[in-house]
């Protein structure tokens, strides 16, 4: 008999602490209700004592979601658990996840204690979470680079004193994969009484070993692992959940399996991209673009003759399909409806007509419209609120003269034009939208990726615009990557205009 691996999912918590990528309420639900049908069986939903925001997320994901446990983050603050239980309150299955730094790094630096008096924190701090409820988790924060003696000393207490899962870091992404494998074996055969609680691994890819470092705490004893869609996480991300879920399915010697469909990994991994506005690299395994391409003339020939001389997954196992329905000009709301759904976009017909009739313009100008242009046809939405919007630009440009840029704005239903030159067409775009946005802001970062391929493919642009001392994200696409820009640079104001 196979044994049972939980699947933690933080996307939309871990995940979203990635600048720039912050989700509304709206959103989060969406994403949790996707994890939900991908078959996650804990969603972490926030950290309710960091914000409002945070708290009301953990409120509405409590409600909206049915059978995964709801998680909600904690420091080792009798406060911040208050908080998390009373937003968990509307949870079918609810876990408080609270815990602190382990390490000597963390005790000496960040805490100015001793490891007596964490280890008396760490322990009130599970009694206190298991008078709201049965299920704590209990962090230790730098676990990869805690002692192992010491560690388990605390494992043993917070376990007797309640926790019922316990989260094994690698914070800084530090650990070699058989050092963290061996930091996983030292605890179950240290700890009295771990049997009575399940370990977690919860590890950081700053060094590329996020899943190598997961899958060895798997093999020597973790029964949890948390994860995040397309490895998203702060600094270089987390351990992807589709890595984890397809390794163990192509290595089904190991026989450890997870509740996971993964036939829902694609359109949850292109969920969180496009709501994120995160892109995901076309060589990322398992959910980049090139994951299932062969252009070597070698690769091609193996996999013309048969699939698995190159090809270790079907990519139907994922959820692409060979046999998708190609969008042109001349495909009806029903083919987009159905793409958007595929994608795990769910709209009402008055959301479907306004990404019809933008689909419409798109398909004009190429030959096909992809799953990634729907995707951006439908965030597009979120500018629909906008108080500034682009009414319309024009810019005239060549080798050996000055770019020149025509630009009209409508701001709170008023029109506003100007002109400007500049060095290349986004420069002259750009000085022309701050004649009319006079305030001091600065651009700080402009990036650009096109989303497919070919002269016609719809660009995606990403800036962060300082103003006022802080960085603001923007985020703009369209077939003319001068006007995503300035849709990118509009975006950015937007955030800051309505602080």
């Amino acid at each position: 008999m196979s044994d049972r691996l939980y699947i933690f999912d933080t996307t939309l918590r871990d995940g979203e602490q990635v600048p720039g990528c912050q989700l509304n309420t709206v959103e989060k639900i969406q994403v949790a209700k996707q994890l939900e049908q991908l078959g996650v069986d804990v969603i972490e939903a926030g950290f309710p004592i960091s914000s409002p925001g945070d708290f009301n997320s953990v409120v509405e994901i409590s409600k909206a979601v049915t059978w995964p446990t709801i998680c909600a983050l904690t420091r080792a603050v009798e406060k911040d658990i208050d908080c998390a239980a009373e937003a968990l309150k509307y949870a079918k299955r609810k876990r408080i996840h609270t815990g602190l730094g382990t390490s000597d790094s963390h005790i000496k630096y960040k805490f100015h204690s001793t490891r007596e008096e964490v280890l008396e924190r760490a322990i009130a701090a599970v009694k206190y979470a298991k008078k709201y409820v049965e299920d704590v988790e209990f962090y230790a924060e730098d676990a990869g680079r805690t002692d192992n003696e010491y560690l388990a000393q605390v494992v043993e207490a917070v376990v007797k004193a309640g926790a019922t899962v316990i989260n094994i870091p690698d914070t800084t992404g530090y650990c070699l994969p058989d050092e963290f494998g061996d930091k996983i074996k030292y605890l179950m055969e240290h700890v009295d009484g771990i049997e009575k609680a399940c370990i977690s691994t919860h590890c950081h890819n700053d060094l590329g070993m996020a899943t190598a470092n997961t899958l060895q705490g798997v093999l020597n004893g973790a029964r949890q692992v948390e994860v995040t869609i397309n490895g998203i996480g702060e600094r270089a991300g987390n351990t992807s959940l589709e890595e984890i879920a397809m390794i163990l399915k192509c290595h089904k010697h190991l026989n450890i399996d997870t509740n996971i469909n993964t036939t829902k990994i694609m359109q949850t991994s292109r969920m969180v991209s496009s709501l994120m506005n995160m892109p995901v690299q076309p060589n990322k395994a398992i959910v980049g673009r090139n994951a299932f391409a062969h252009s070597s003339g070698i690769h091609q020939d193996g996999v013309l003759k048969n699939v698995q001389t190159y090809e270790i997954i079907n990519p139907k196992d994922v959820g692409l399909n060979d046999n998708a329905i190609v969008l042109t000009a001349r495909s009806g709301r029903a083919a987009l409806k159905y793409r958007l759904e595929i994608n795990g976009v769910k709209v009402n017909e008055d959301q479907l007509n306004d990404i019809y009739k933008r689909f419409l313009i798109l398909a004009d100008k190429k030959k096909e419209v992809t799953d990634d242009d729907i995707l951006v046809l439908a965030g597009a939405d979120t500018t629909a609120n906008h108080e500034i919007k682009l009414d319309y630009l024009q810019v005239t440009t060549g080798k050996g003269v000055r770019s020149v840029a025509s630009i009209g704005l409508d701001i709170a239903d008023q029109k506003f034009e100007a002109a400007a030159s500049g060095n290349g067409p986004v420069d002259a775009a750009i000085h022309a939208l701050k004649k009319i946005i006079t305030k001091q802001m600065s651009l700080k970062e402009f990036t650009i990726q096109a989303i497919d391929k070919g002269s016609d493919d719809v660009g995606k642009v990403h800036m962060q615009v300082e103003y006022d001392g802080r960085i603001y994200y923007g985020f703009g696409a369209d077939t003319d990557i001068v006007t995503a820009s300035v849709e990118a640079y509009i975006d950015s104001i937007n955030k800051f205009r309505i602080k």
